[in-house]
């Protein structure tokens, strides 16, 4: 496992390529780099790693001799695939929703429950959290240390690129469309994105809320080991091309100073306080590796209530950079000898 053999599937899309980029930057150790897609894009060919590959059909591939799969080609893929890659010995990390409920399959962001993985998981497959609960938990999670949660309030400012590739054109396309006095598509989205916010993000539950706001507190609740935090979320897109944000709310169980908490904050890995400006999706490009954190205050009628502002990559950190830590705690040995 010190150069595992990789492969990607849903190498062609925002996630895959994104995933690509970042192996180079890390200088990720592999010998072997397959990529697989469905028939679509089977045959087709991405240089990427000084490499030039040829996409493979899922549908036919053999995971055989494969160390770790990555699964970026959508839930319903993950749920008809995974499982068949693991069984080939694969530690597959899955980018969907497919298994980030499954008690077999653990639910990894490496900065909060890495030691999770100090063992492979009964069903060969680690879960990637959802791009707007990653940023989320890792701020929560030394606030609940520290404070104790009791309830925490969520609203999320999510880019076109959280639609994958397609909501990427989408918004582009639609966006020239509307400067030019035409109407803007809406097929990704179920309103035209440009100039526009749109509060339903997947689909609606019976309850009224949306499978993004329920998997919010879903995952939110597994990642933290706290099955019962009451926490809600209002998920709204935006017509930003990438980069996630949010507005948060946390009603604590003890006093919280302001200044300590942006020390705390600003002392977690991967993790920058913004102080003299606020981060946007514009103003964080420089350091996308990083959960960006400002407007941190407490509430002046309620000191057990503290609010702050959250920016992104949800690219990079909400989806391609998270399970690639995974991996590199893998094959470093971190907590972990998992494959």
């Amino acid at each position: 496992m010190n150069t595992p053999r990789i492969a990607i599937v849903g190498g062609t899309g925002a996630v895959g390529r994104t995933l690509l980029h970042l192996l180079e930057e890390r200088s990720f150790p592999l010998s072997g780099l397959r990529l697989m897609a469905s028939e679509r894009s089977a045959g087709t060919t991405v240089t990427a790693l000084g490499l030039t590959t040829v996409v493979e059909d899922l549908a036919t591939a053999d995971f055989t001799g494969t160390d770790i799969a990555f699964f970026s080609a959508g839930t319903s893929l993950s749920a008809r695939w995974a499982a068949k890659a693991a069984a080939s010995g694969a530690l597959v990390i899955d980018n969907t929703n497919a298994f980030r409920m499954d008690p077999d399959s653990p639910l990894v962001v490496p900065q909060v429950n890495g030691a999770l993985l100090a063992e492979r998981p009964v069903s060969g497959i680690v879960a990637n959290p959802n791009c707007s609960t990653i940023p989320l938990v890792r701020l929560l999670r030394p606030m609940h240390e520290e404070y104790g949660l009791r309830q925490v309030t969520v609203a999320t400012y999510q880019a076109a690129s959280g639609g994958g590739q397609s909501g990427i054109e989408e918004l582009r396309d639609g966006t020239r469309n509307v400067l030019a006095g035409l109407p803007a598509a809406a097929e990704r989205f179920p309103e035209p994105l440009p100039f526009n916010v749109v509060p339903a993000i997947d689909r609606f539950q019976d309850d009224g809320f949306t499978l993004e706001e329920q998997k919010m507190r879903q995952e939110s609740r597994r990642i933290l080991g706290l099955p019962r935090l009451d926490l809600v979320a209002t998920c709204v897109r935006v017509p930003v091309e990438n980069g996630h944000s949010e507005a948060v709310v946390v009603d604590c169980e003890r006093p919280v100073d302001v200044v300590a908490l942006t020390k705390l904050f600003a002392a977690q890995p991967e993790a920058e306080v913004w102080t003299d400006r606020v981060p946007t999706p514009r103003t964080v490009t420089a350091r996308p590796d990083h959960v960006h954190v400002g407007r941190v205050r407490v509430d002046p009628e309620r000191p057990t209530r503290a609010l702050f502002w959250l920016v992104a990559d949800n690219l990079r950190i909400g989806a391609a950079l998270n399970a690639l830590q995974i991996a590199e705690l893998v094959v470093a040995g971190g907590p972990t000898s998992a494959v």
